[in-house]
């Protein structure tokens, strides 16, 4: 049995206080990516050099304007790493390097040698303050703990005097999360007194859930109660770096934003240590559905899928949102049917706002296509395989008819398991286009207009060539119209008793190679069976004709 006996809840704050729970997010926050130190510290195969190169430009072209780009006084290679950023004039004038260092003398001085020349840079500095990690790690009280920070913050101050950029101080207390409050706020007010934070020149405040340790409405009061308590707020930028231990780390995030938070760390697709950081795609594309900008440029997700597999060795979930390749993917019959209709209805009504239920973002908005929002199994339906004709090959296909086909494509999905669109355009080639035996319509020529000789229902006389096993034949007929006079023949010259119940045609593409394709829905009064056939042709009266004689072979009349 598990021995759930052995956990304790971890507390929650006593905040009645609280605002966020009514607020919104109204705009994208600072964002910062730590793919090519957090992330790629917890790759099984780390990025090199090249590969780091790579995703930093890549970063940028995102739009990211602040990057950690490693621990360099930790790696050799990370070292090596932010130099070749630097001698080869890499990083562009807006953008900001992000360097992690703990609060350490040895240590800082590295970082300040990896940075040098950099026109300006944000030194992360950091030290675990946890009743936890207090007790086992460093056996230490809080005064010691605070001495840490304070110290390490005093290193960067003398080291920033005498550098020639730009140096913006960012200070984490490790493992804020499992810190009280009170101590968290006494640690952090202690850094930016001794830094000198000004609302003109403020430094960086991270208070990351370095372990998720309960819900993100914690989280969110935890940081909410910060931000009221902090002295000078106005002299700090308030920054997350939430987890994702619990499977919240975007929940925690987006709340933390609620609560004050005005910048974001994490990773594409959430990559990182355990169960990896926030995702920040995850973030700016939930902002980018409520209508908010992001602030990156997301519209080729393929391109950073791309690139994201290929130098971190990683693939990205079927199931991820936005990104993953399953994720505008419908199998079930309903949500084909309402996404057939949905999109038939912005169409239809040109609306400018997207709706359609199932897809919170049109997929072409991201890069995506629409060929793989609906994709048919045996669990999908009717609106599945009409959707797959209409999109793919622009057949309209009548609601009766999106039934009678579905029918035959849920009977080869059960014996193989998906079917594709190549596989469905075929078999309704083979069930209605080309159903021309036994009886093969060739041509129709209309004889005479009969006008006033006739009834005004019968106005008009055709020829009818067509093959009958293989064999040249023809029959005239009189009618309402060249459809009803055929319909008339065909029951004349077989002894049919046939009536067509609806008749739908449409044009299958624009221009001079334009064609059309028409829809019969026929009845034969005998047996009360009925189907649809289908027929193309550049000229509207040929498909319609080449319909009807593809319902009646469906029906197996004929002799």
């Amino acid at each position: 049995m598990l021995h759930y006996q052995r956990y304790r809840k971890n507390p929650v704050v006593d905040y009645p206080e609280r605002k966020w729970p009514g607020l919104e997010i109204t705009k994208a926050p600072v964002w910062c990516s730590v793919d090519l130190r957090d992330g790629n510290q917890a790759l099984i195969d780390p990025m090199v050099v090249e590969e780091k190169i790579e995703m930093f430009q890549y970063l940028i072209k995102l739009g990211f304007r602040e990057i950690e780009v490693g621990f360099p006084a930790a790696s050799q290679i990370e070292f090596d790493f932010l130099r070749q950023l630097i001698d080869r004039k890499l990083i562009p004038d807006d953008v900001w390097v992000q360097v992690l260092t703990q609060c350490r003398e040895d240590l800082i001085g590295r970082t300040f040698e990896a940075i040098e020349g950099c026109k300006q840079a944000i030194v992360h500095i950091y030290n675990s303050t946890s009743a936890l990690q207090r007790d086992v790690v460093f056996q230490m009280d809080r005064e010691q703990v605070t001495q840490i920070a304070v110290r390490g913050t005093e290193l960067v101050k003398e080291r920033a005097k005498r550098f020639p950029g730009r140096i913006r101080l960012e200070y984490s207390p490790e493992s804020f999360t499992g810190t009280e409050l009170d101590y968290a706020l006494e640690v952090c007010d202690a850094v930016r007194s001794t830094w000198g934070a000004t609302a003109q020149d403020p430094m960086i405040l991270n208070l990351p859930s370095t372990v998720e340790m309960n819900t993100p409405n914690v989280y969110a009061d935890q940081i909410e109660w910060m931000i009221r308590h902090l002295e000078h707020r106005e002299s700090l930028i308030i920054s997350v770096h939430p987890h994702n231990d619990r499977g919240t780390g975007v929940a925690s995030a987006e709340l933390a934003l609620l609560a004050g938070a005005e910048r974001v760390e994490g990773t594409l697709f959430g990559n990182g240590e355990r169960t990896g950081n926030v995702d920040i795609l995850n973030i700016a594309y939930n902002l980018f559905s409520q209508g908010i900008d992001p602030k990156l440029d997301l519209d080729r997700i393929n391109d950073t899928i791309e690139i994201y597999e290929r130098c971190c060795k990683l693939p990205v979930h079927p199931r991820h949102p936005y990104a993953g390749k399953l994720v505008f993917t419908a199998f079930s019959g309903s949500h084909q049917d309402a996404i057939n209709k949905g999109v038939k209805a912005m169409k239809e009504r040109g609306g400018k706002v997207w709706r359609v239920p199932y897809l919170p973002i049109d997929p072409a908005d991201i890069g995506r296509e629409y060929e793989p929002v609906v994709r048919i199994n045996s669990q999908s339906g009717k609106g599945g395989v009409a959707f797959i004709m209409d999109t793919y090959f622009g057949f309209k296909l009548p609601k009766a008819m999106q039934k009678e086909f579905a029918q035959v494509i849920q009977k080869i999905s059960e014996r193989q398991g998906e079917v594709s669109p190549a596989q469905i355009m075929d078999r309704f080639r083979e069930e209605y286009l080309n159903r021309k035996e036994p009886l093969h319509f060739r041509t129709l020529t209309k004889v005479e207009d009969l006008g006033k000789e006739a009834e005004k229902s019968l106005a008009t006389r055709v020829l009818v060539v067509y093959t009958d096993h293989g064999t040249e034949k023809s029959f005239q007929a009189v009618g309402n119209g060249p459809i009803d006079a055929v319909q008339r023949g065909l029951s004349e010259t077989f002894g049919m008793r046939i009536k067509v119940l609806d008749y739908v045609e449409h044009a299958l593409q624009s221009g001079a190679n334009s064609q059309a394709a028409a829809y019969v829905h026929l009845l034969d009064a005998d047996s009360g069976r009925v189907t649809y056939g289908a027929g193309v042709s550049s000229d509207i009266t040929r498909a319609a004709m080449r319909a009807i004689f593809s319902a009646v072979n469906r029906l197996g009349l004929g002799s």
